[in-house]
């Protein structure tokens, strides 16, 4: 992905940068925090996300409106190939707006550019849009994987990208 690629109306996602730490953390929280309980897991990924995201071989990509950060997306690495979709968020404010297309959209070929096969989402069935949003794009659901972390965790998809 370019460093930053411009989208409508101002809005451009950029790769993360340390002056977005506060952000990746606060949109996240506000989310999980609204339907569910924070587990530690998440505290482990919000509060350092350079050494639980990036420094794991993973991304995150950030949506931007004049600077401001208003949604955020990570993208962990799994094994070569294969990378998991999480700790999707987008500003309450800015929500049904774009940005969460806008901003999956990069994702996803953020995830190709990195040589992505298949991608992984773990969710809930509480959040339909986004449930709605992934089959929109191709995502089926699995089993759950054993190794996922989460309590909340009650649905699991994937997605090729062969």
């Amino acid at each position: 992905m370019d460093e930053s690629k411009a989208l409508d109306d101002g809005l451009r996602v950029v790769q993360y940068e340390p002056r977005h730490a506060e952000a990746f953390r606060e949109l996240n929280l506000a989310w999980i925090q609204e339907y569910f309980k924070v587990e530690d897991f998440d505290r482990e990924e919000l509060l350092n996300p350079e050494k639980t995201v990036l420094g794991q071989g993973g991304a995150i990509l950030v949506a931007e409106e004049s600077g401001i950060a208003v949604g955020v997306c990570a993208l962990l690495f799994i094994s070569p190939g294969y990378y998991e979709i999480s700790k999707m968020a987008v500003r309450e404010d800015r929500r049904n707006c774009g940005i969460g297309r806008c901003l999956f959209d990069a994702v996803l070929q953020h995830a190709r550019d990195l040589g992505a096969k298949k991608l992984l989402i773990i969710s809930n069935t509480i959040m339909e849009s986004a449930i709605h949003l992934y089959r929109k794009y191709g995502f089926v659901e699995i089993p759950l994987p054993d190794s996922q972390e989460y309590d909340r965790a009650n649905i699991a998809m994937e997605l090729s990208l062969v």
